[in-house]
């Protein structure tokens, strides 16, 4: 399994410092149960998933992240629209931010 932070993630990862192990083992679990732990996001996030309550880093507190190899059966990547989808697997693994619920989704 490949995993791809965005610059979002590490900017975000850089800010909760404090947590970072805590983290650090959300993402392993991500990345070896992706579609387990994962909920499937609506809307403008249709083709990301999160993991809010299945593995929570704390309270409210979210990993948005995108498996490509699903993202592309169900479609999602013409919605998505990565830049790198082209140059990049199946068996990748995007996590693309994190954070308090509020400031993921920019309530």
């Amino acid at each position: 399994m490949k995993v791809l932070f965005s610059d979002q993630f590490v900017k975000s990862l850089n800010k909760h410092k404090g947590i970072k192990k805590i983290i650090q083992r959300k993402v392993d679990m991500i990345t070896d149960h992706s579609i387990e732990l994962g909920e499937p996001l609506k809307g403008s996030f249709r083709g990301y998933y999160s993991c809010p309550d299945s593995c929570p880093v704390k309270r409210n507190f979210l990993i948005v992240f995108l498996y490509c190899y699903v993202c592309r059966r169900k479609g999602d990547d013409k919605v998505v629209l990565c830049n790198d989808c082209n140059e990049t697997y199946d068996d990748t693994i995007k996590f693309i931010d994190l954070g308090p619920h509020n400031e993921v989704y920019g309530l």
